[in-house]
């Protein structure tokens, strides 16, 4: 462990003088990430060359974090939220600015996702995994044409009834827009009277609305689950039947993205995990565990073969390009919430 310590000393001086104070080489770390998403390996990592004792806790979604994290006092230190609420947590002042791009492994982040609508030049925060959000069908019970959304709102026989939805207002609600031809963030009144038709008919075919899409798939509790593309894999490893689909209609990218509290407690050594994790054979740790890509150039040496030729993470020359989705307007929010609570009900 000293061995690894002190090879890493150049990092650790680096990070000391971009924050202006001394690096703790101890002490703690909370995390605050999405449930079944964090390597162990990484975690065991970061305790080992920094000797700092890591807590993980688990979320299923990003308004879930955001109402946490807005109580105030949670004692977390890093969050990793999707692309649309690292905006809206910058807005409202959550987020501090650790200048990412001024740390040393900044060096190794692709270009493509350095200009990020949600944090332009990345002072708030780098990427953690990113991904695309459609549906994975187990093939051996459905043999026709999986590449369309009306396998979720227009199920054939041997699908009713087995299908789960994410619990996720966005991704359901975006689906639905998308397989009657409507824009994201719309707040057409007339056309959302129609997704909302289509919502609560398609309603007595679903099984389940739950974000445990891999255990729902391998449990054979369900044969059609919509789905990320890395939980896909996960779940198709268990299951060699399932095949993740690119509907014409269209699909959801995303990128999820570490960032620091403004009230961290721990704040210096919030610094160094977000600099940790640029480096090209830790983020390739978190990819090998929760299967999707991480914007870290050089990382793909570092990763298990299977993640490189994987049909859920090599999108297919015919895909549709993800659509990812900007924040809406909060009027739009508020139809969309109506529209939720109908369908929960």
């Amino acid at each position: 462990m000293t061995r690894k310590r002190h090879r890493l000393t150049p990092v650790v001086v680096a990070m000391g003088l971009l924050a202006g104070s001394p690096v703790l080489a101890e002490g703690k770390l909370n995390i605050y990430n999405w449930g079944n998403y964090t390597s162990p390996e990484l975690i065991e990592k970061f305790k080992a060359e920094y000797d700092v004792d890591v807590t993980l806790d688990g979320y299923d979604s990003n308004e879930t974090m955001l109402a946490k994290v807005k109580e105030g006092g949670t004692g977390y230190d890093i969050v990793v939220p999707g692309d649309y609420m690292i905006k809206v947590m910058i807005g409202e002042g959550l987020l501090a600015e650790i200048k990412p791009n001024e740390m040393e492994n900044f060096k190794n982040l692709d270009p493509k996702w350095v200009d990020v609508w949600w944090d332009p030049g990345r002072s708030y925060s780098v990427p953690w995994q990113w991904g695309t959000t459609s549906f994975t069908v187990d093939t051996a019970v459905y043999k026709g044409d999986i590449n369309t959304l009306a396998l979720l709102f227009e199920p054939p026989d041997e699908l009713k009834g087995r299908i789960n939805m994410l619990n996720d207002m966005n991704d359901v609600i975006n689906a639905g827009l998308r397989y009657l031809g409507y824009e994201r963030c719309n707040g057409n009144v007339e056309e959302l009277k129609q997704v909302t038709e289509l919502l609560l008919n398609a309603k007595q075919h679903w099984r389940t609305m739950d974000y445990s899409t891999i255990e729902k798939l391998t449990s054979g509790d369900v044969d059609l689950s919509q789905n990320w593309n890395g939980a896909a894999m996960r779940a198709r490893e268990q299951r060699p039947t399932l095949q993740y689909a690119y509907p014409k209609e269209g699909f959801t990218g995303w990128m999820d993205n570490v960032a620091v509290l403004s009230d961290a407690p721990n704040m210096e050594n919030a610094k160094l995990f977000v600099n940790f994790i640029m480096a090209p054979e830790n983020a390739a740790m978190i990819s090998n565990f929760a299967r999707y890509a991480n914007g870290i150039k050089g990382s793909e040496a570092f990763m298990d073969e299977a993640m490189l030729s994987a049909p859920e993470i090599v999108m297919p020359a015919d895909a549709p390009t993800p659509d990812f989705v900007q924040p809406c307007p909060q009027e739009t929010v508020d139809l969309y919430n109506k529209i939720w609570t109908r369908l929960k009900q």
